[in-house]
């Protein structure tokens, strides 16, 4: 069983930053990919940055050149760095890995507010 465990949300100013952690149960070198996604209330699920195996991320038209996702193999975490956020990426963040049977994996979830 997979676990991904989120920190790092909260409530922050429009300009502001902030860096959501994801912490994996086991190596992230056994994902084929690994990255989040985020729900604004009404709206779909969407992509927001993904990693894979190999190779450069994958981001977001939308946050392009202000997030940044990167990985600690060591510590099996992935780490998504926000900045100049704005009051449209607010929305709950979750943690997102598929493992290579093309299985789904889901973090429980963390609360961004970027509200002044």
């Amino acid at each position: 069983q997979v676990q991904l465990v989120e920190s790092g949300g909260g409530l922050v100013q429009p300009g502001g930053s902030l860096t959501l952690s994801c912490a994996a149960s086991r190596s992230i070198f056994s994902f084929s990919a690994l990255g989040w996604y985020r729900q604004a209330p009404g709206k779909q699920r969407e992509l927001v940055a993904e990693l894979f195996r190999y190779g450069s991320p994958n981001y977001a038209d939308s946050v392009k050149a202000r997030f940044t996702l990167s990985r600690d193999n060591f510590k099996n975490t992935v780490h998504l760095q926000m900045g100049s956020l704005q009051p449209e990426d607010t929305a709950t963040y979750y943690c997102h890995a598929r493992d290579s049977d093309n299985n789904s994996h889901w973090g429980q979830g963390t609360q961004v507010t970027v509200s002044s």
